[in-house]
């Protein structure tokens, strides 16, 4: 499978994972035009390769940055005219990680702010470093997150503690981010990326199809009334029993042996 080369992103495809790495770190990883645009390119080339990619893993470059915000250079003479479009471009490309039928961890590895943290939020699980630090402190600079911070950090901690982080604009550590829902795994930080790639194999032991309906039915029900929901899941749910792997996984369930699944 031939991988394409971008200027301010890395993207390495190993036994089935791909590996996305913010590669800014001068500028501790900060999302300019440029690298939102070649993100949602390389989602692009994840996506068009699911029978070949079953893991998608975000990371930054270097020791000290997830990626530590937005590029405020770029920014700092904007219009409202251009932050807008600067807004679109974004949300482009973080709606691409949501819709990616693979599952996606993002390898948090240090500071992840603003537009990091907006990015973090658009991954499926989020891993950490124990020195890794969050916040969305847009406030301080006399705006507010535009990235998608307002609504997706708001669906991972609740209104209340979106809007102290928000409004306060302060950042808070590993610790207080797996407390209040952000991460869902801490390890050390030369730790961090066999923890990732340990998750990431025992999703990829599972039949594939079904963890990307999974993840379908969780992200698309999860603001449906509850009746609507559960009728959903239930279609979800019928469907899986029109797959090779249905078969296959509980056939091996009572043979009391792996499953050999093969549905992309």
């Amino acid at each position: 499978m031939k991988i394409n080369t971008y200027d301010n992103i890395l993207l390495d495809v190993t036994d089935g994972i791909a590996t996305l790495t913010i590669n800014r770190p001068k500028s501790m990883n900060a999302l300019n035009t440029a690298t939102l645009v070649e993100i949602g390119e390389a989602l692009d080339e994840i996506k068009a390769n699911a029978a070949d990619i079953k893991v998608a893993v975000i990371t930054g470059a270097g020791e000290k940055a997830f990626v530590a915000g937005a590029d405020i250079s770029e920014m700092r003479d904007m219009n409202a005219l251009e932050a807008a479009e600067l807004s679109k471009v974004a949300h482009n490309s973080f709606g691409k990680i949501e819709n990616l039928p693979q599952l996606t961890i993002a390898a948090v590895n240090g500071y992840c702010l603003g537009g990091g943290l907006e990015l973090a939020s658009s991954c499926d699980i989020r891993v950490v470093s124990e020195k890794a630090k969050f916040g969305q402190p847009e406030v301080t600079l006399g705006i507010v997150p535009g990235f998608g911070g307002t609504q997706r950090l708001t669906r991972l901690v609740g209104r209340g503690k979106a809007k102290e982080m928000i409004t306060m604009g302060t950042m808070i550590n590993a610790q207080e981010a797996y407390r209040v829902g952000i991460a869902e795994e801490i390890a050390a930080p030369e730790a961090l990326m066999d923890k990732v790639m340990e998750i990431a194999h025992q999703v990829m032991k599972n039949g594939l199809l079904a963890v990307g309906m999974a993840k379908y039915v969780i992200d698309r029900a999860a603001d449906l009334p509850l009746d609507t929901a559960i009728d959903f899941e239930t279609q979800m749910w019928a469907q899986t029993f029109a797959t090779e792997d249905q078969t296959e996984g509980m056939t091996a369930f009572l043979e009391k042996r792996p499953a050999n699944f093969t549905s992309k």
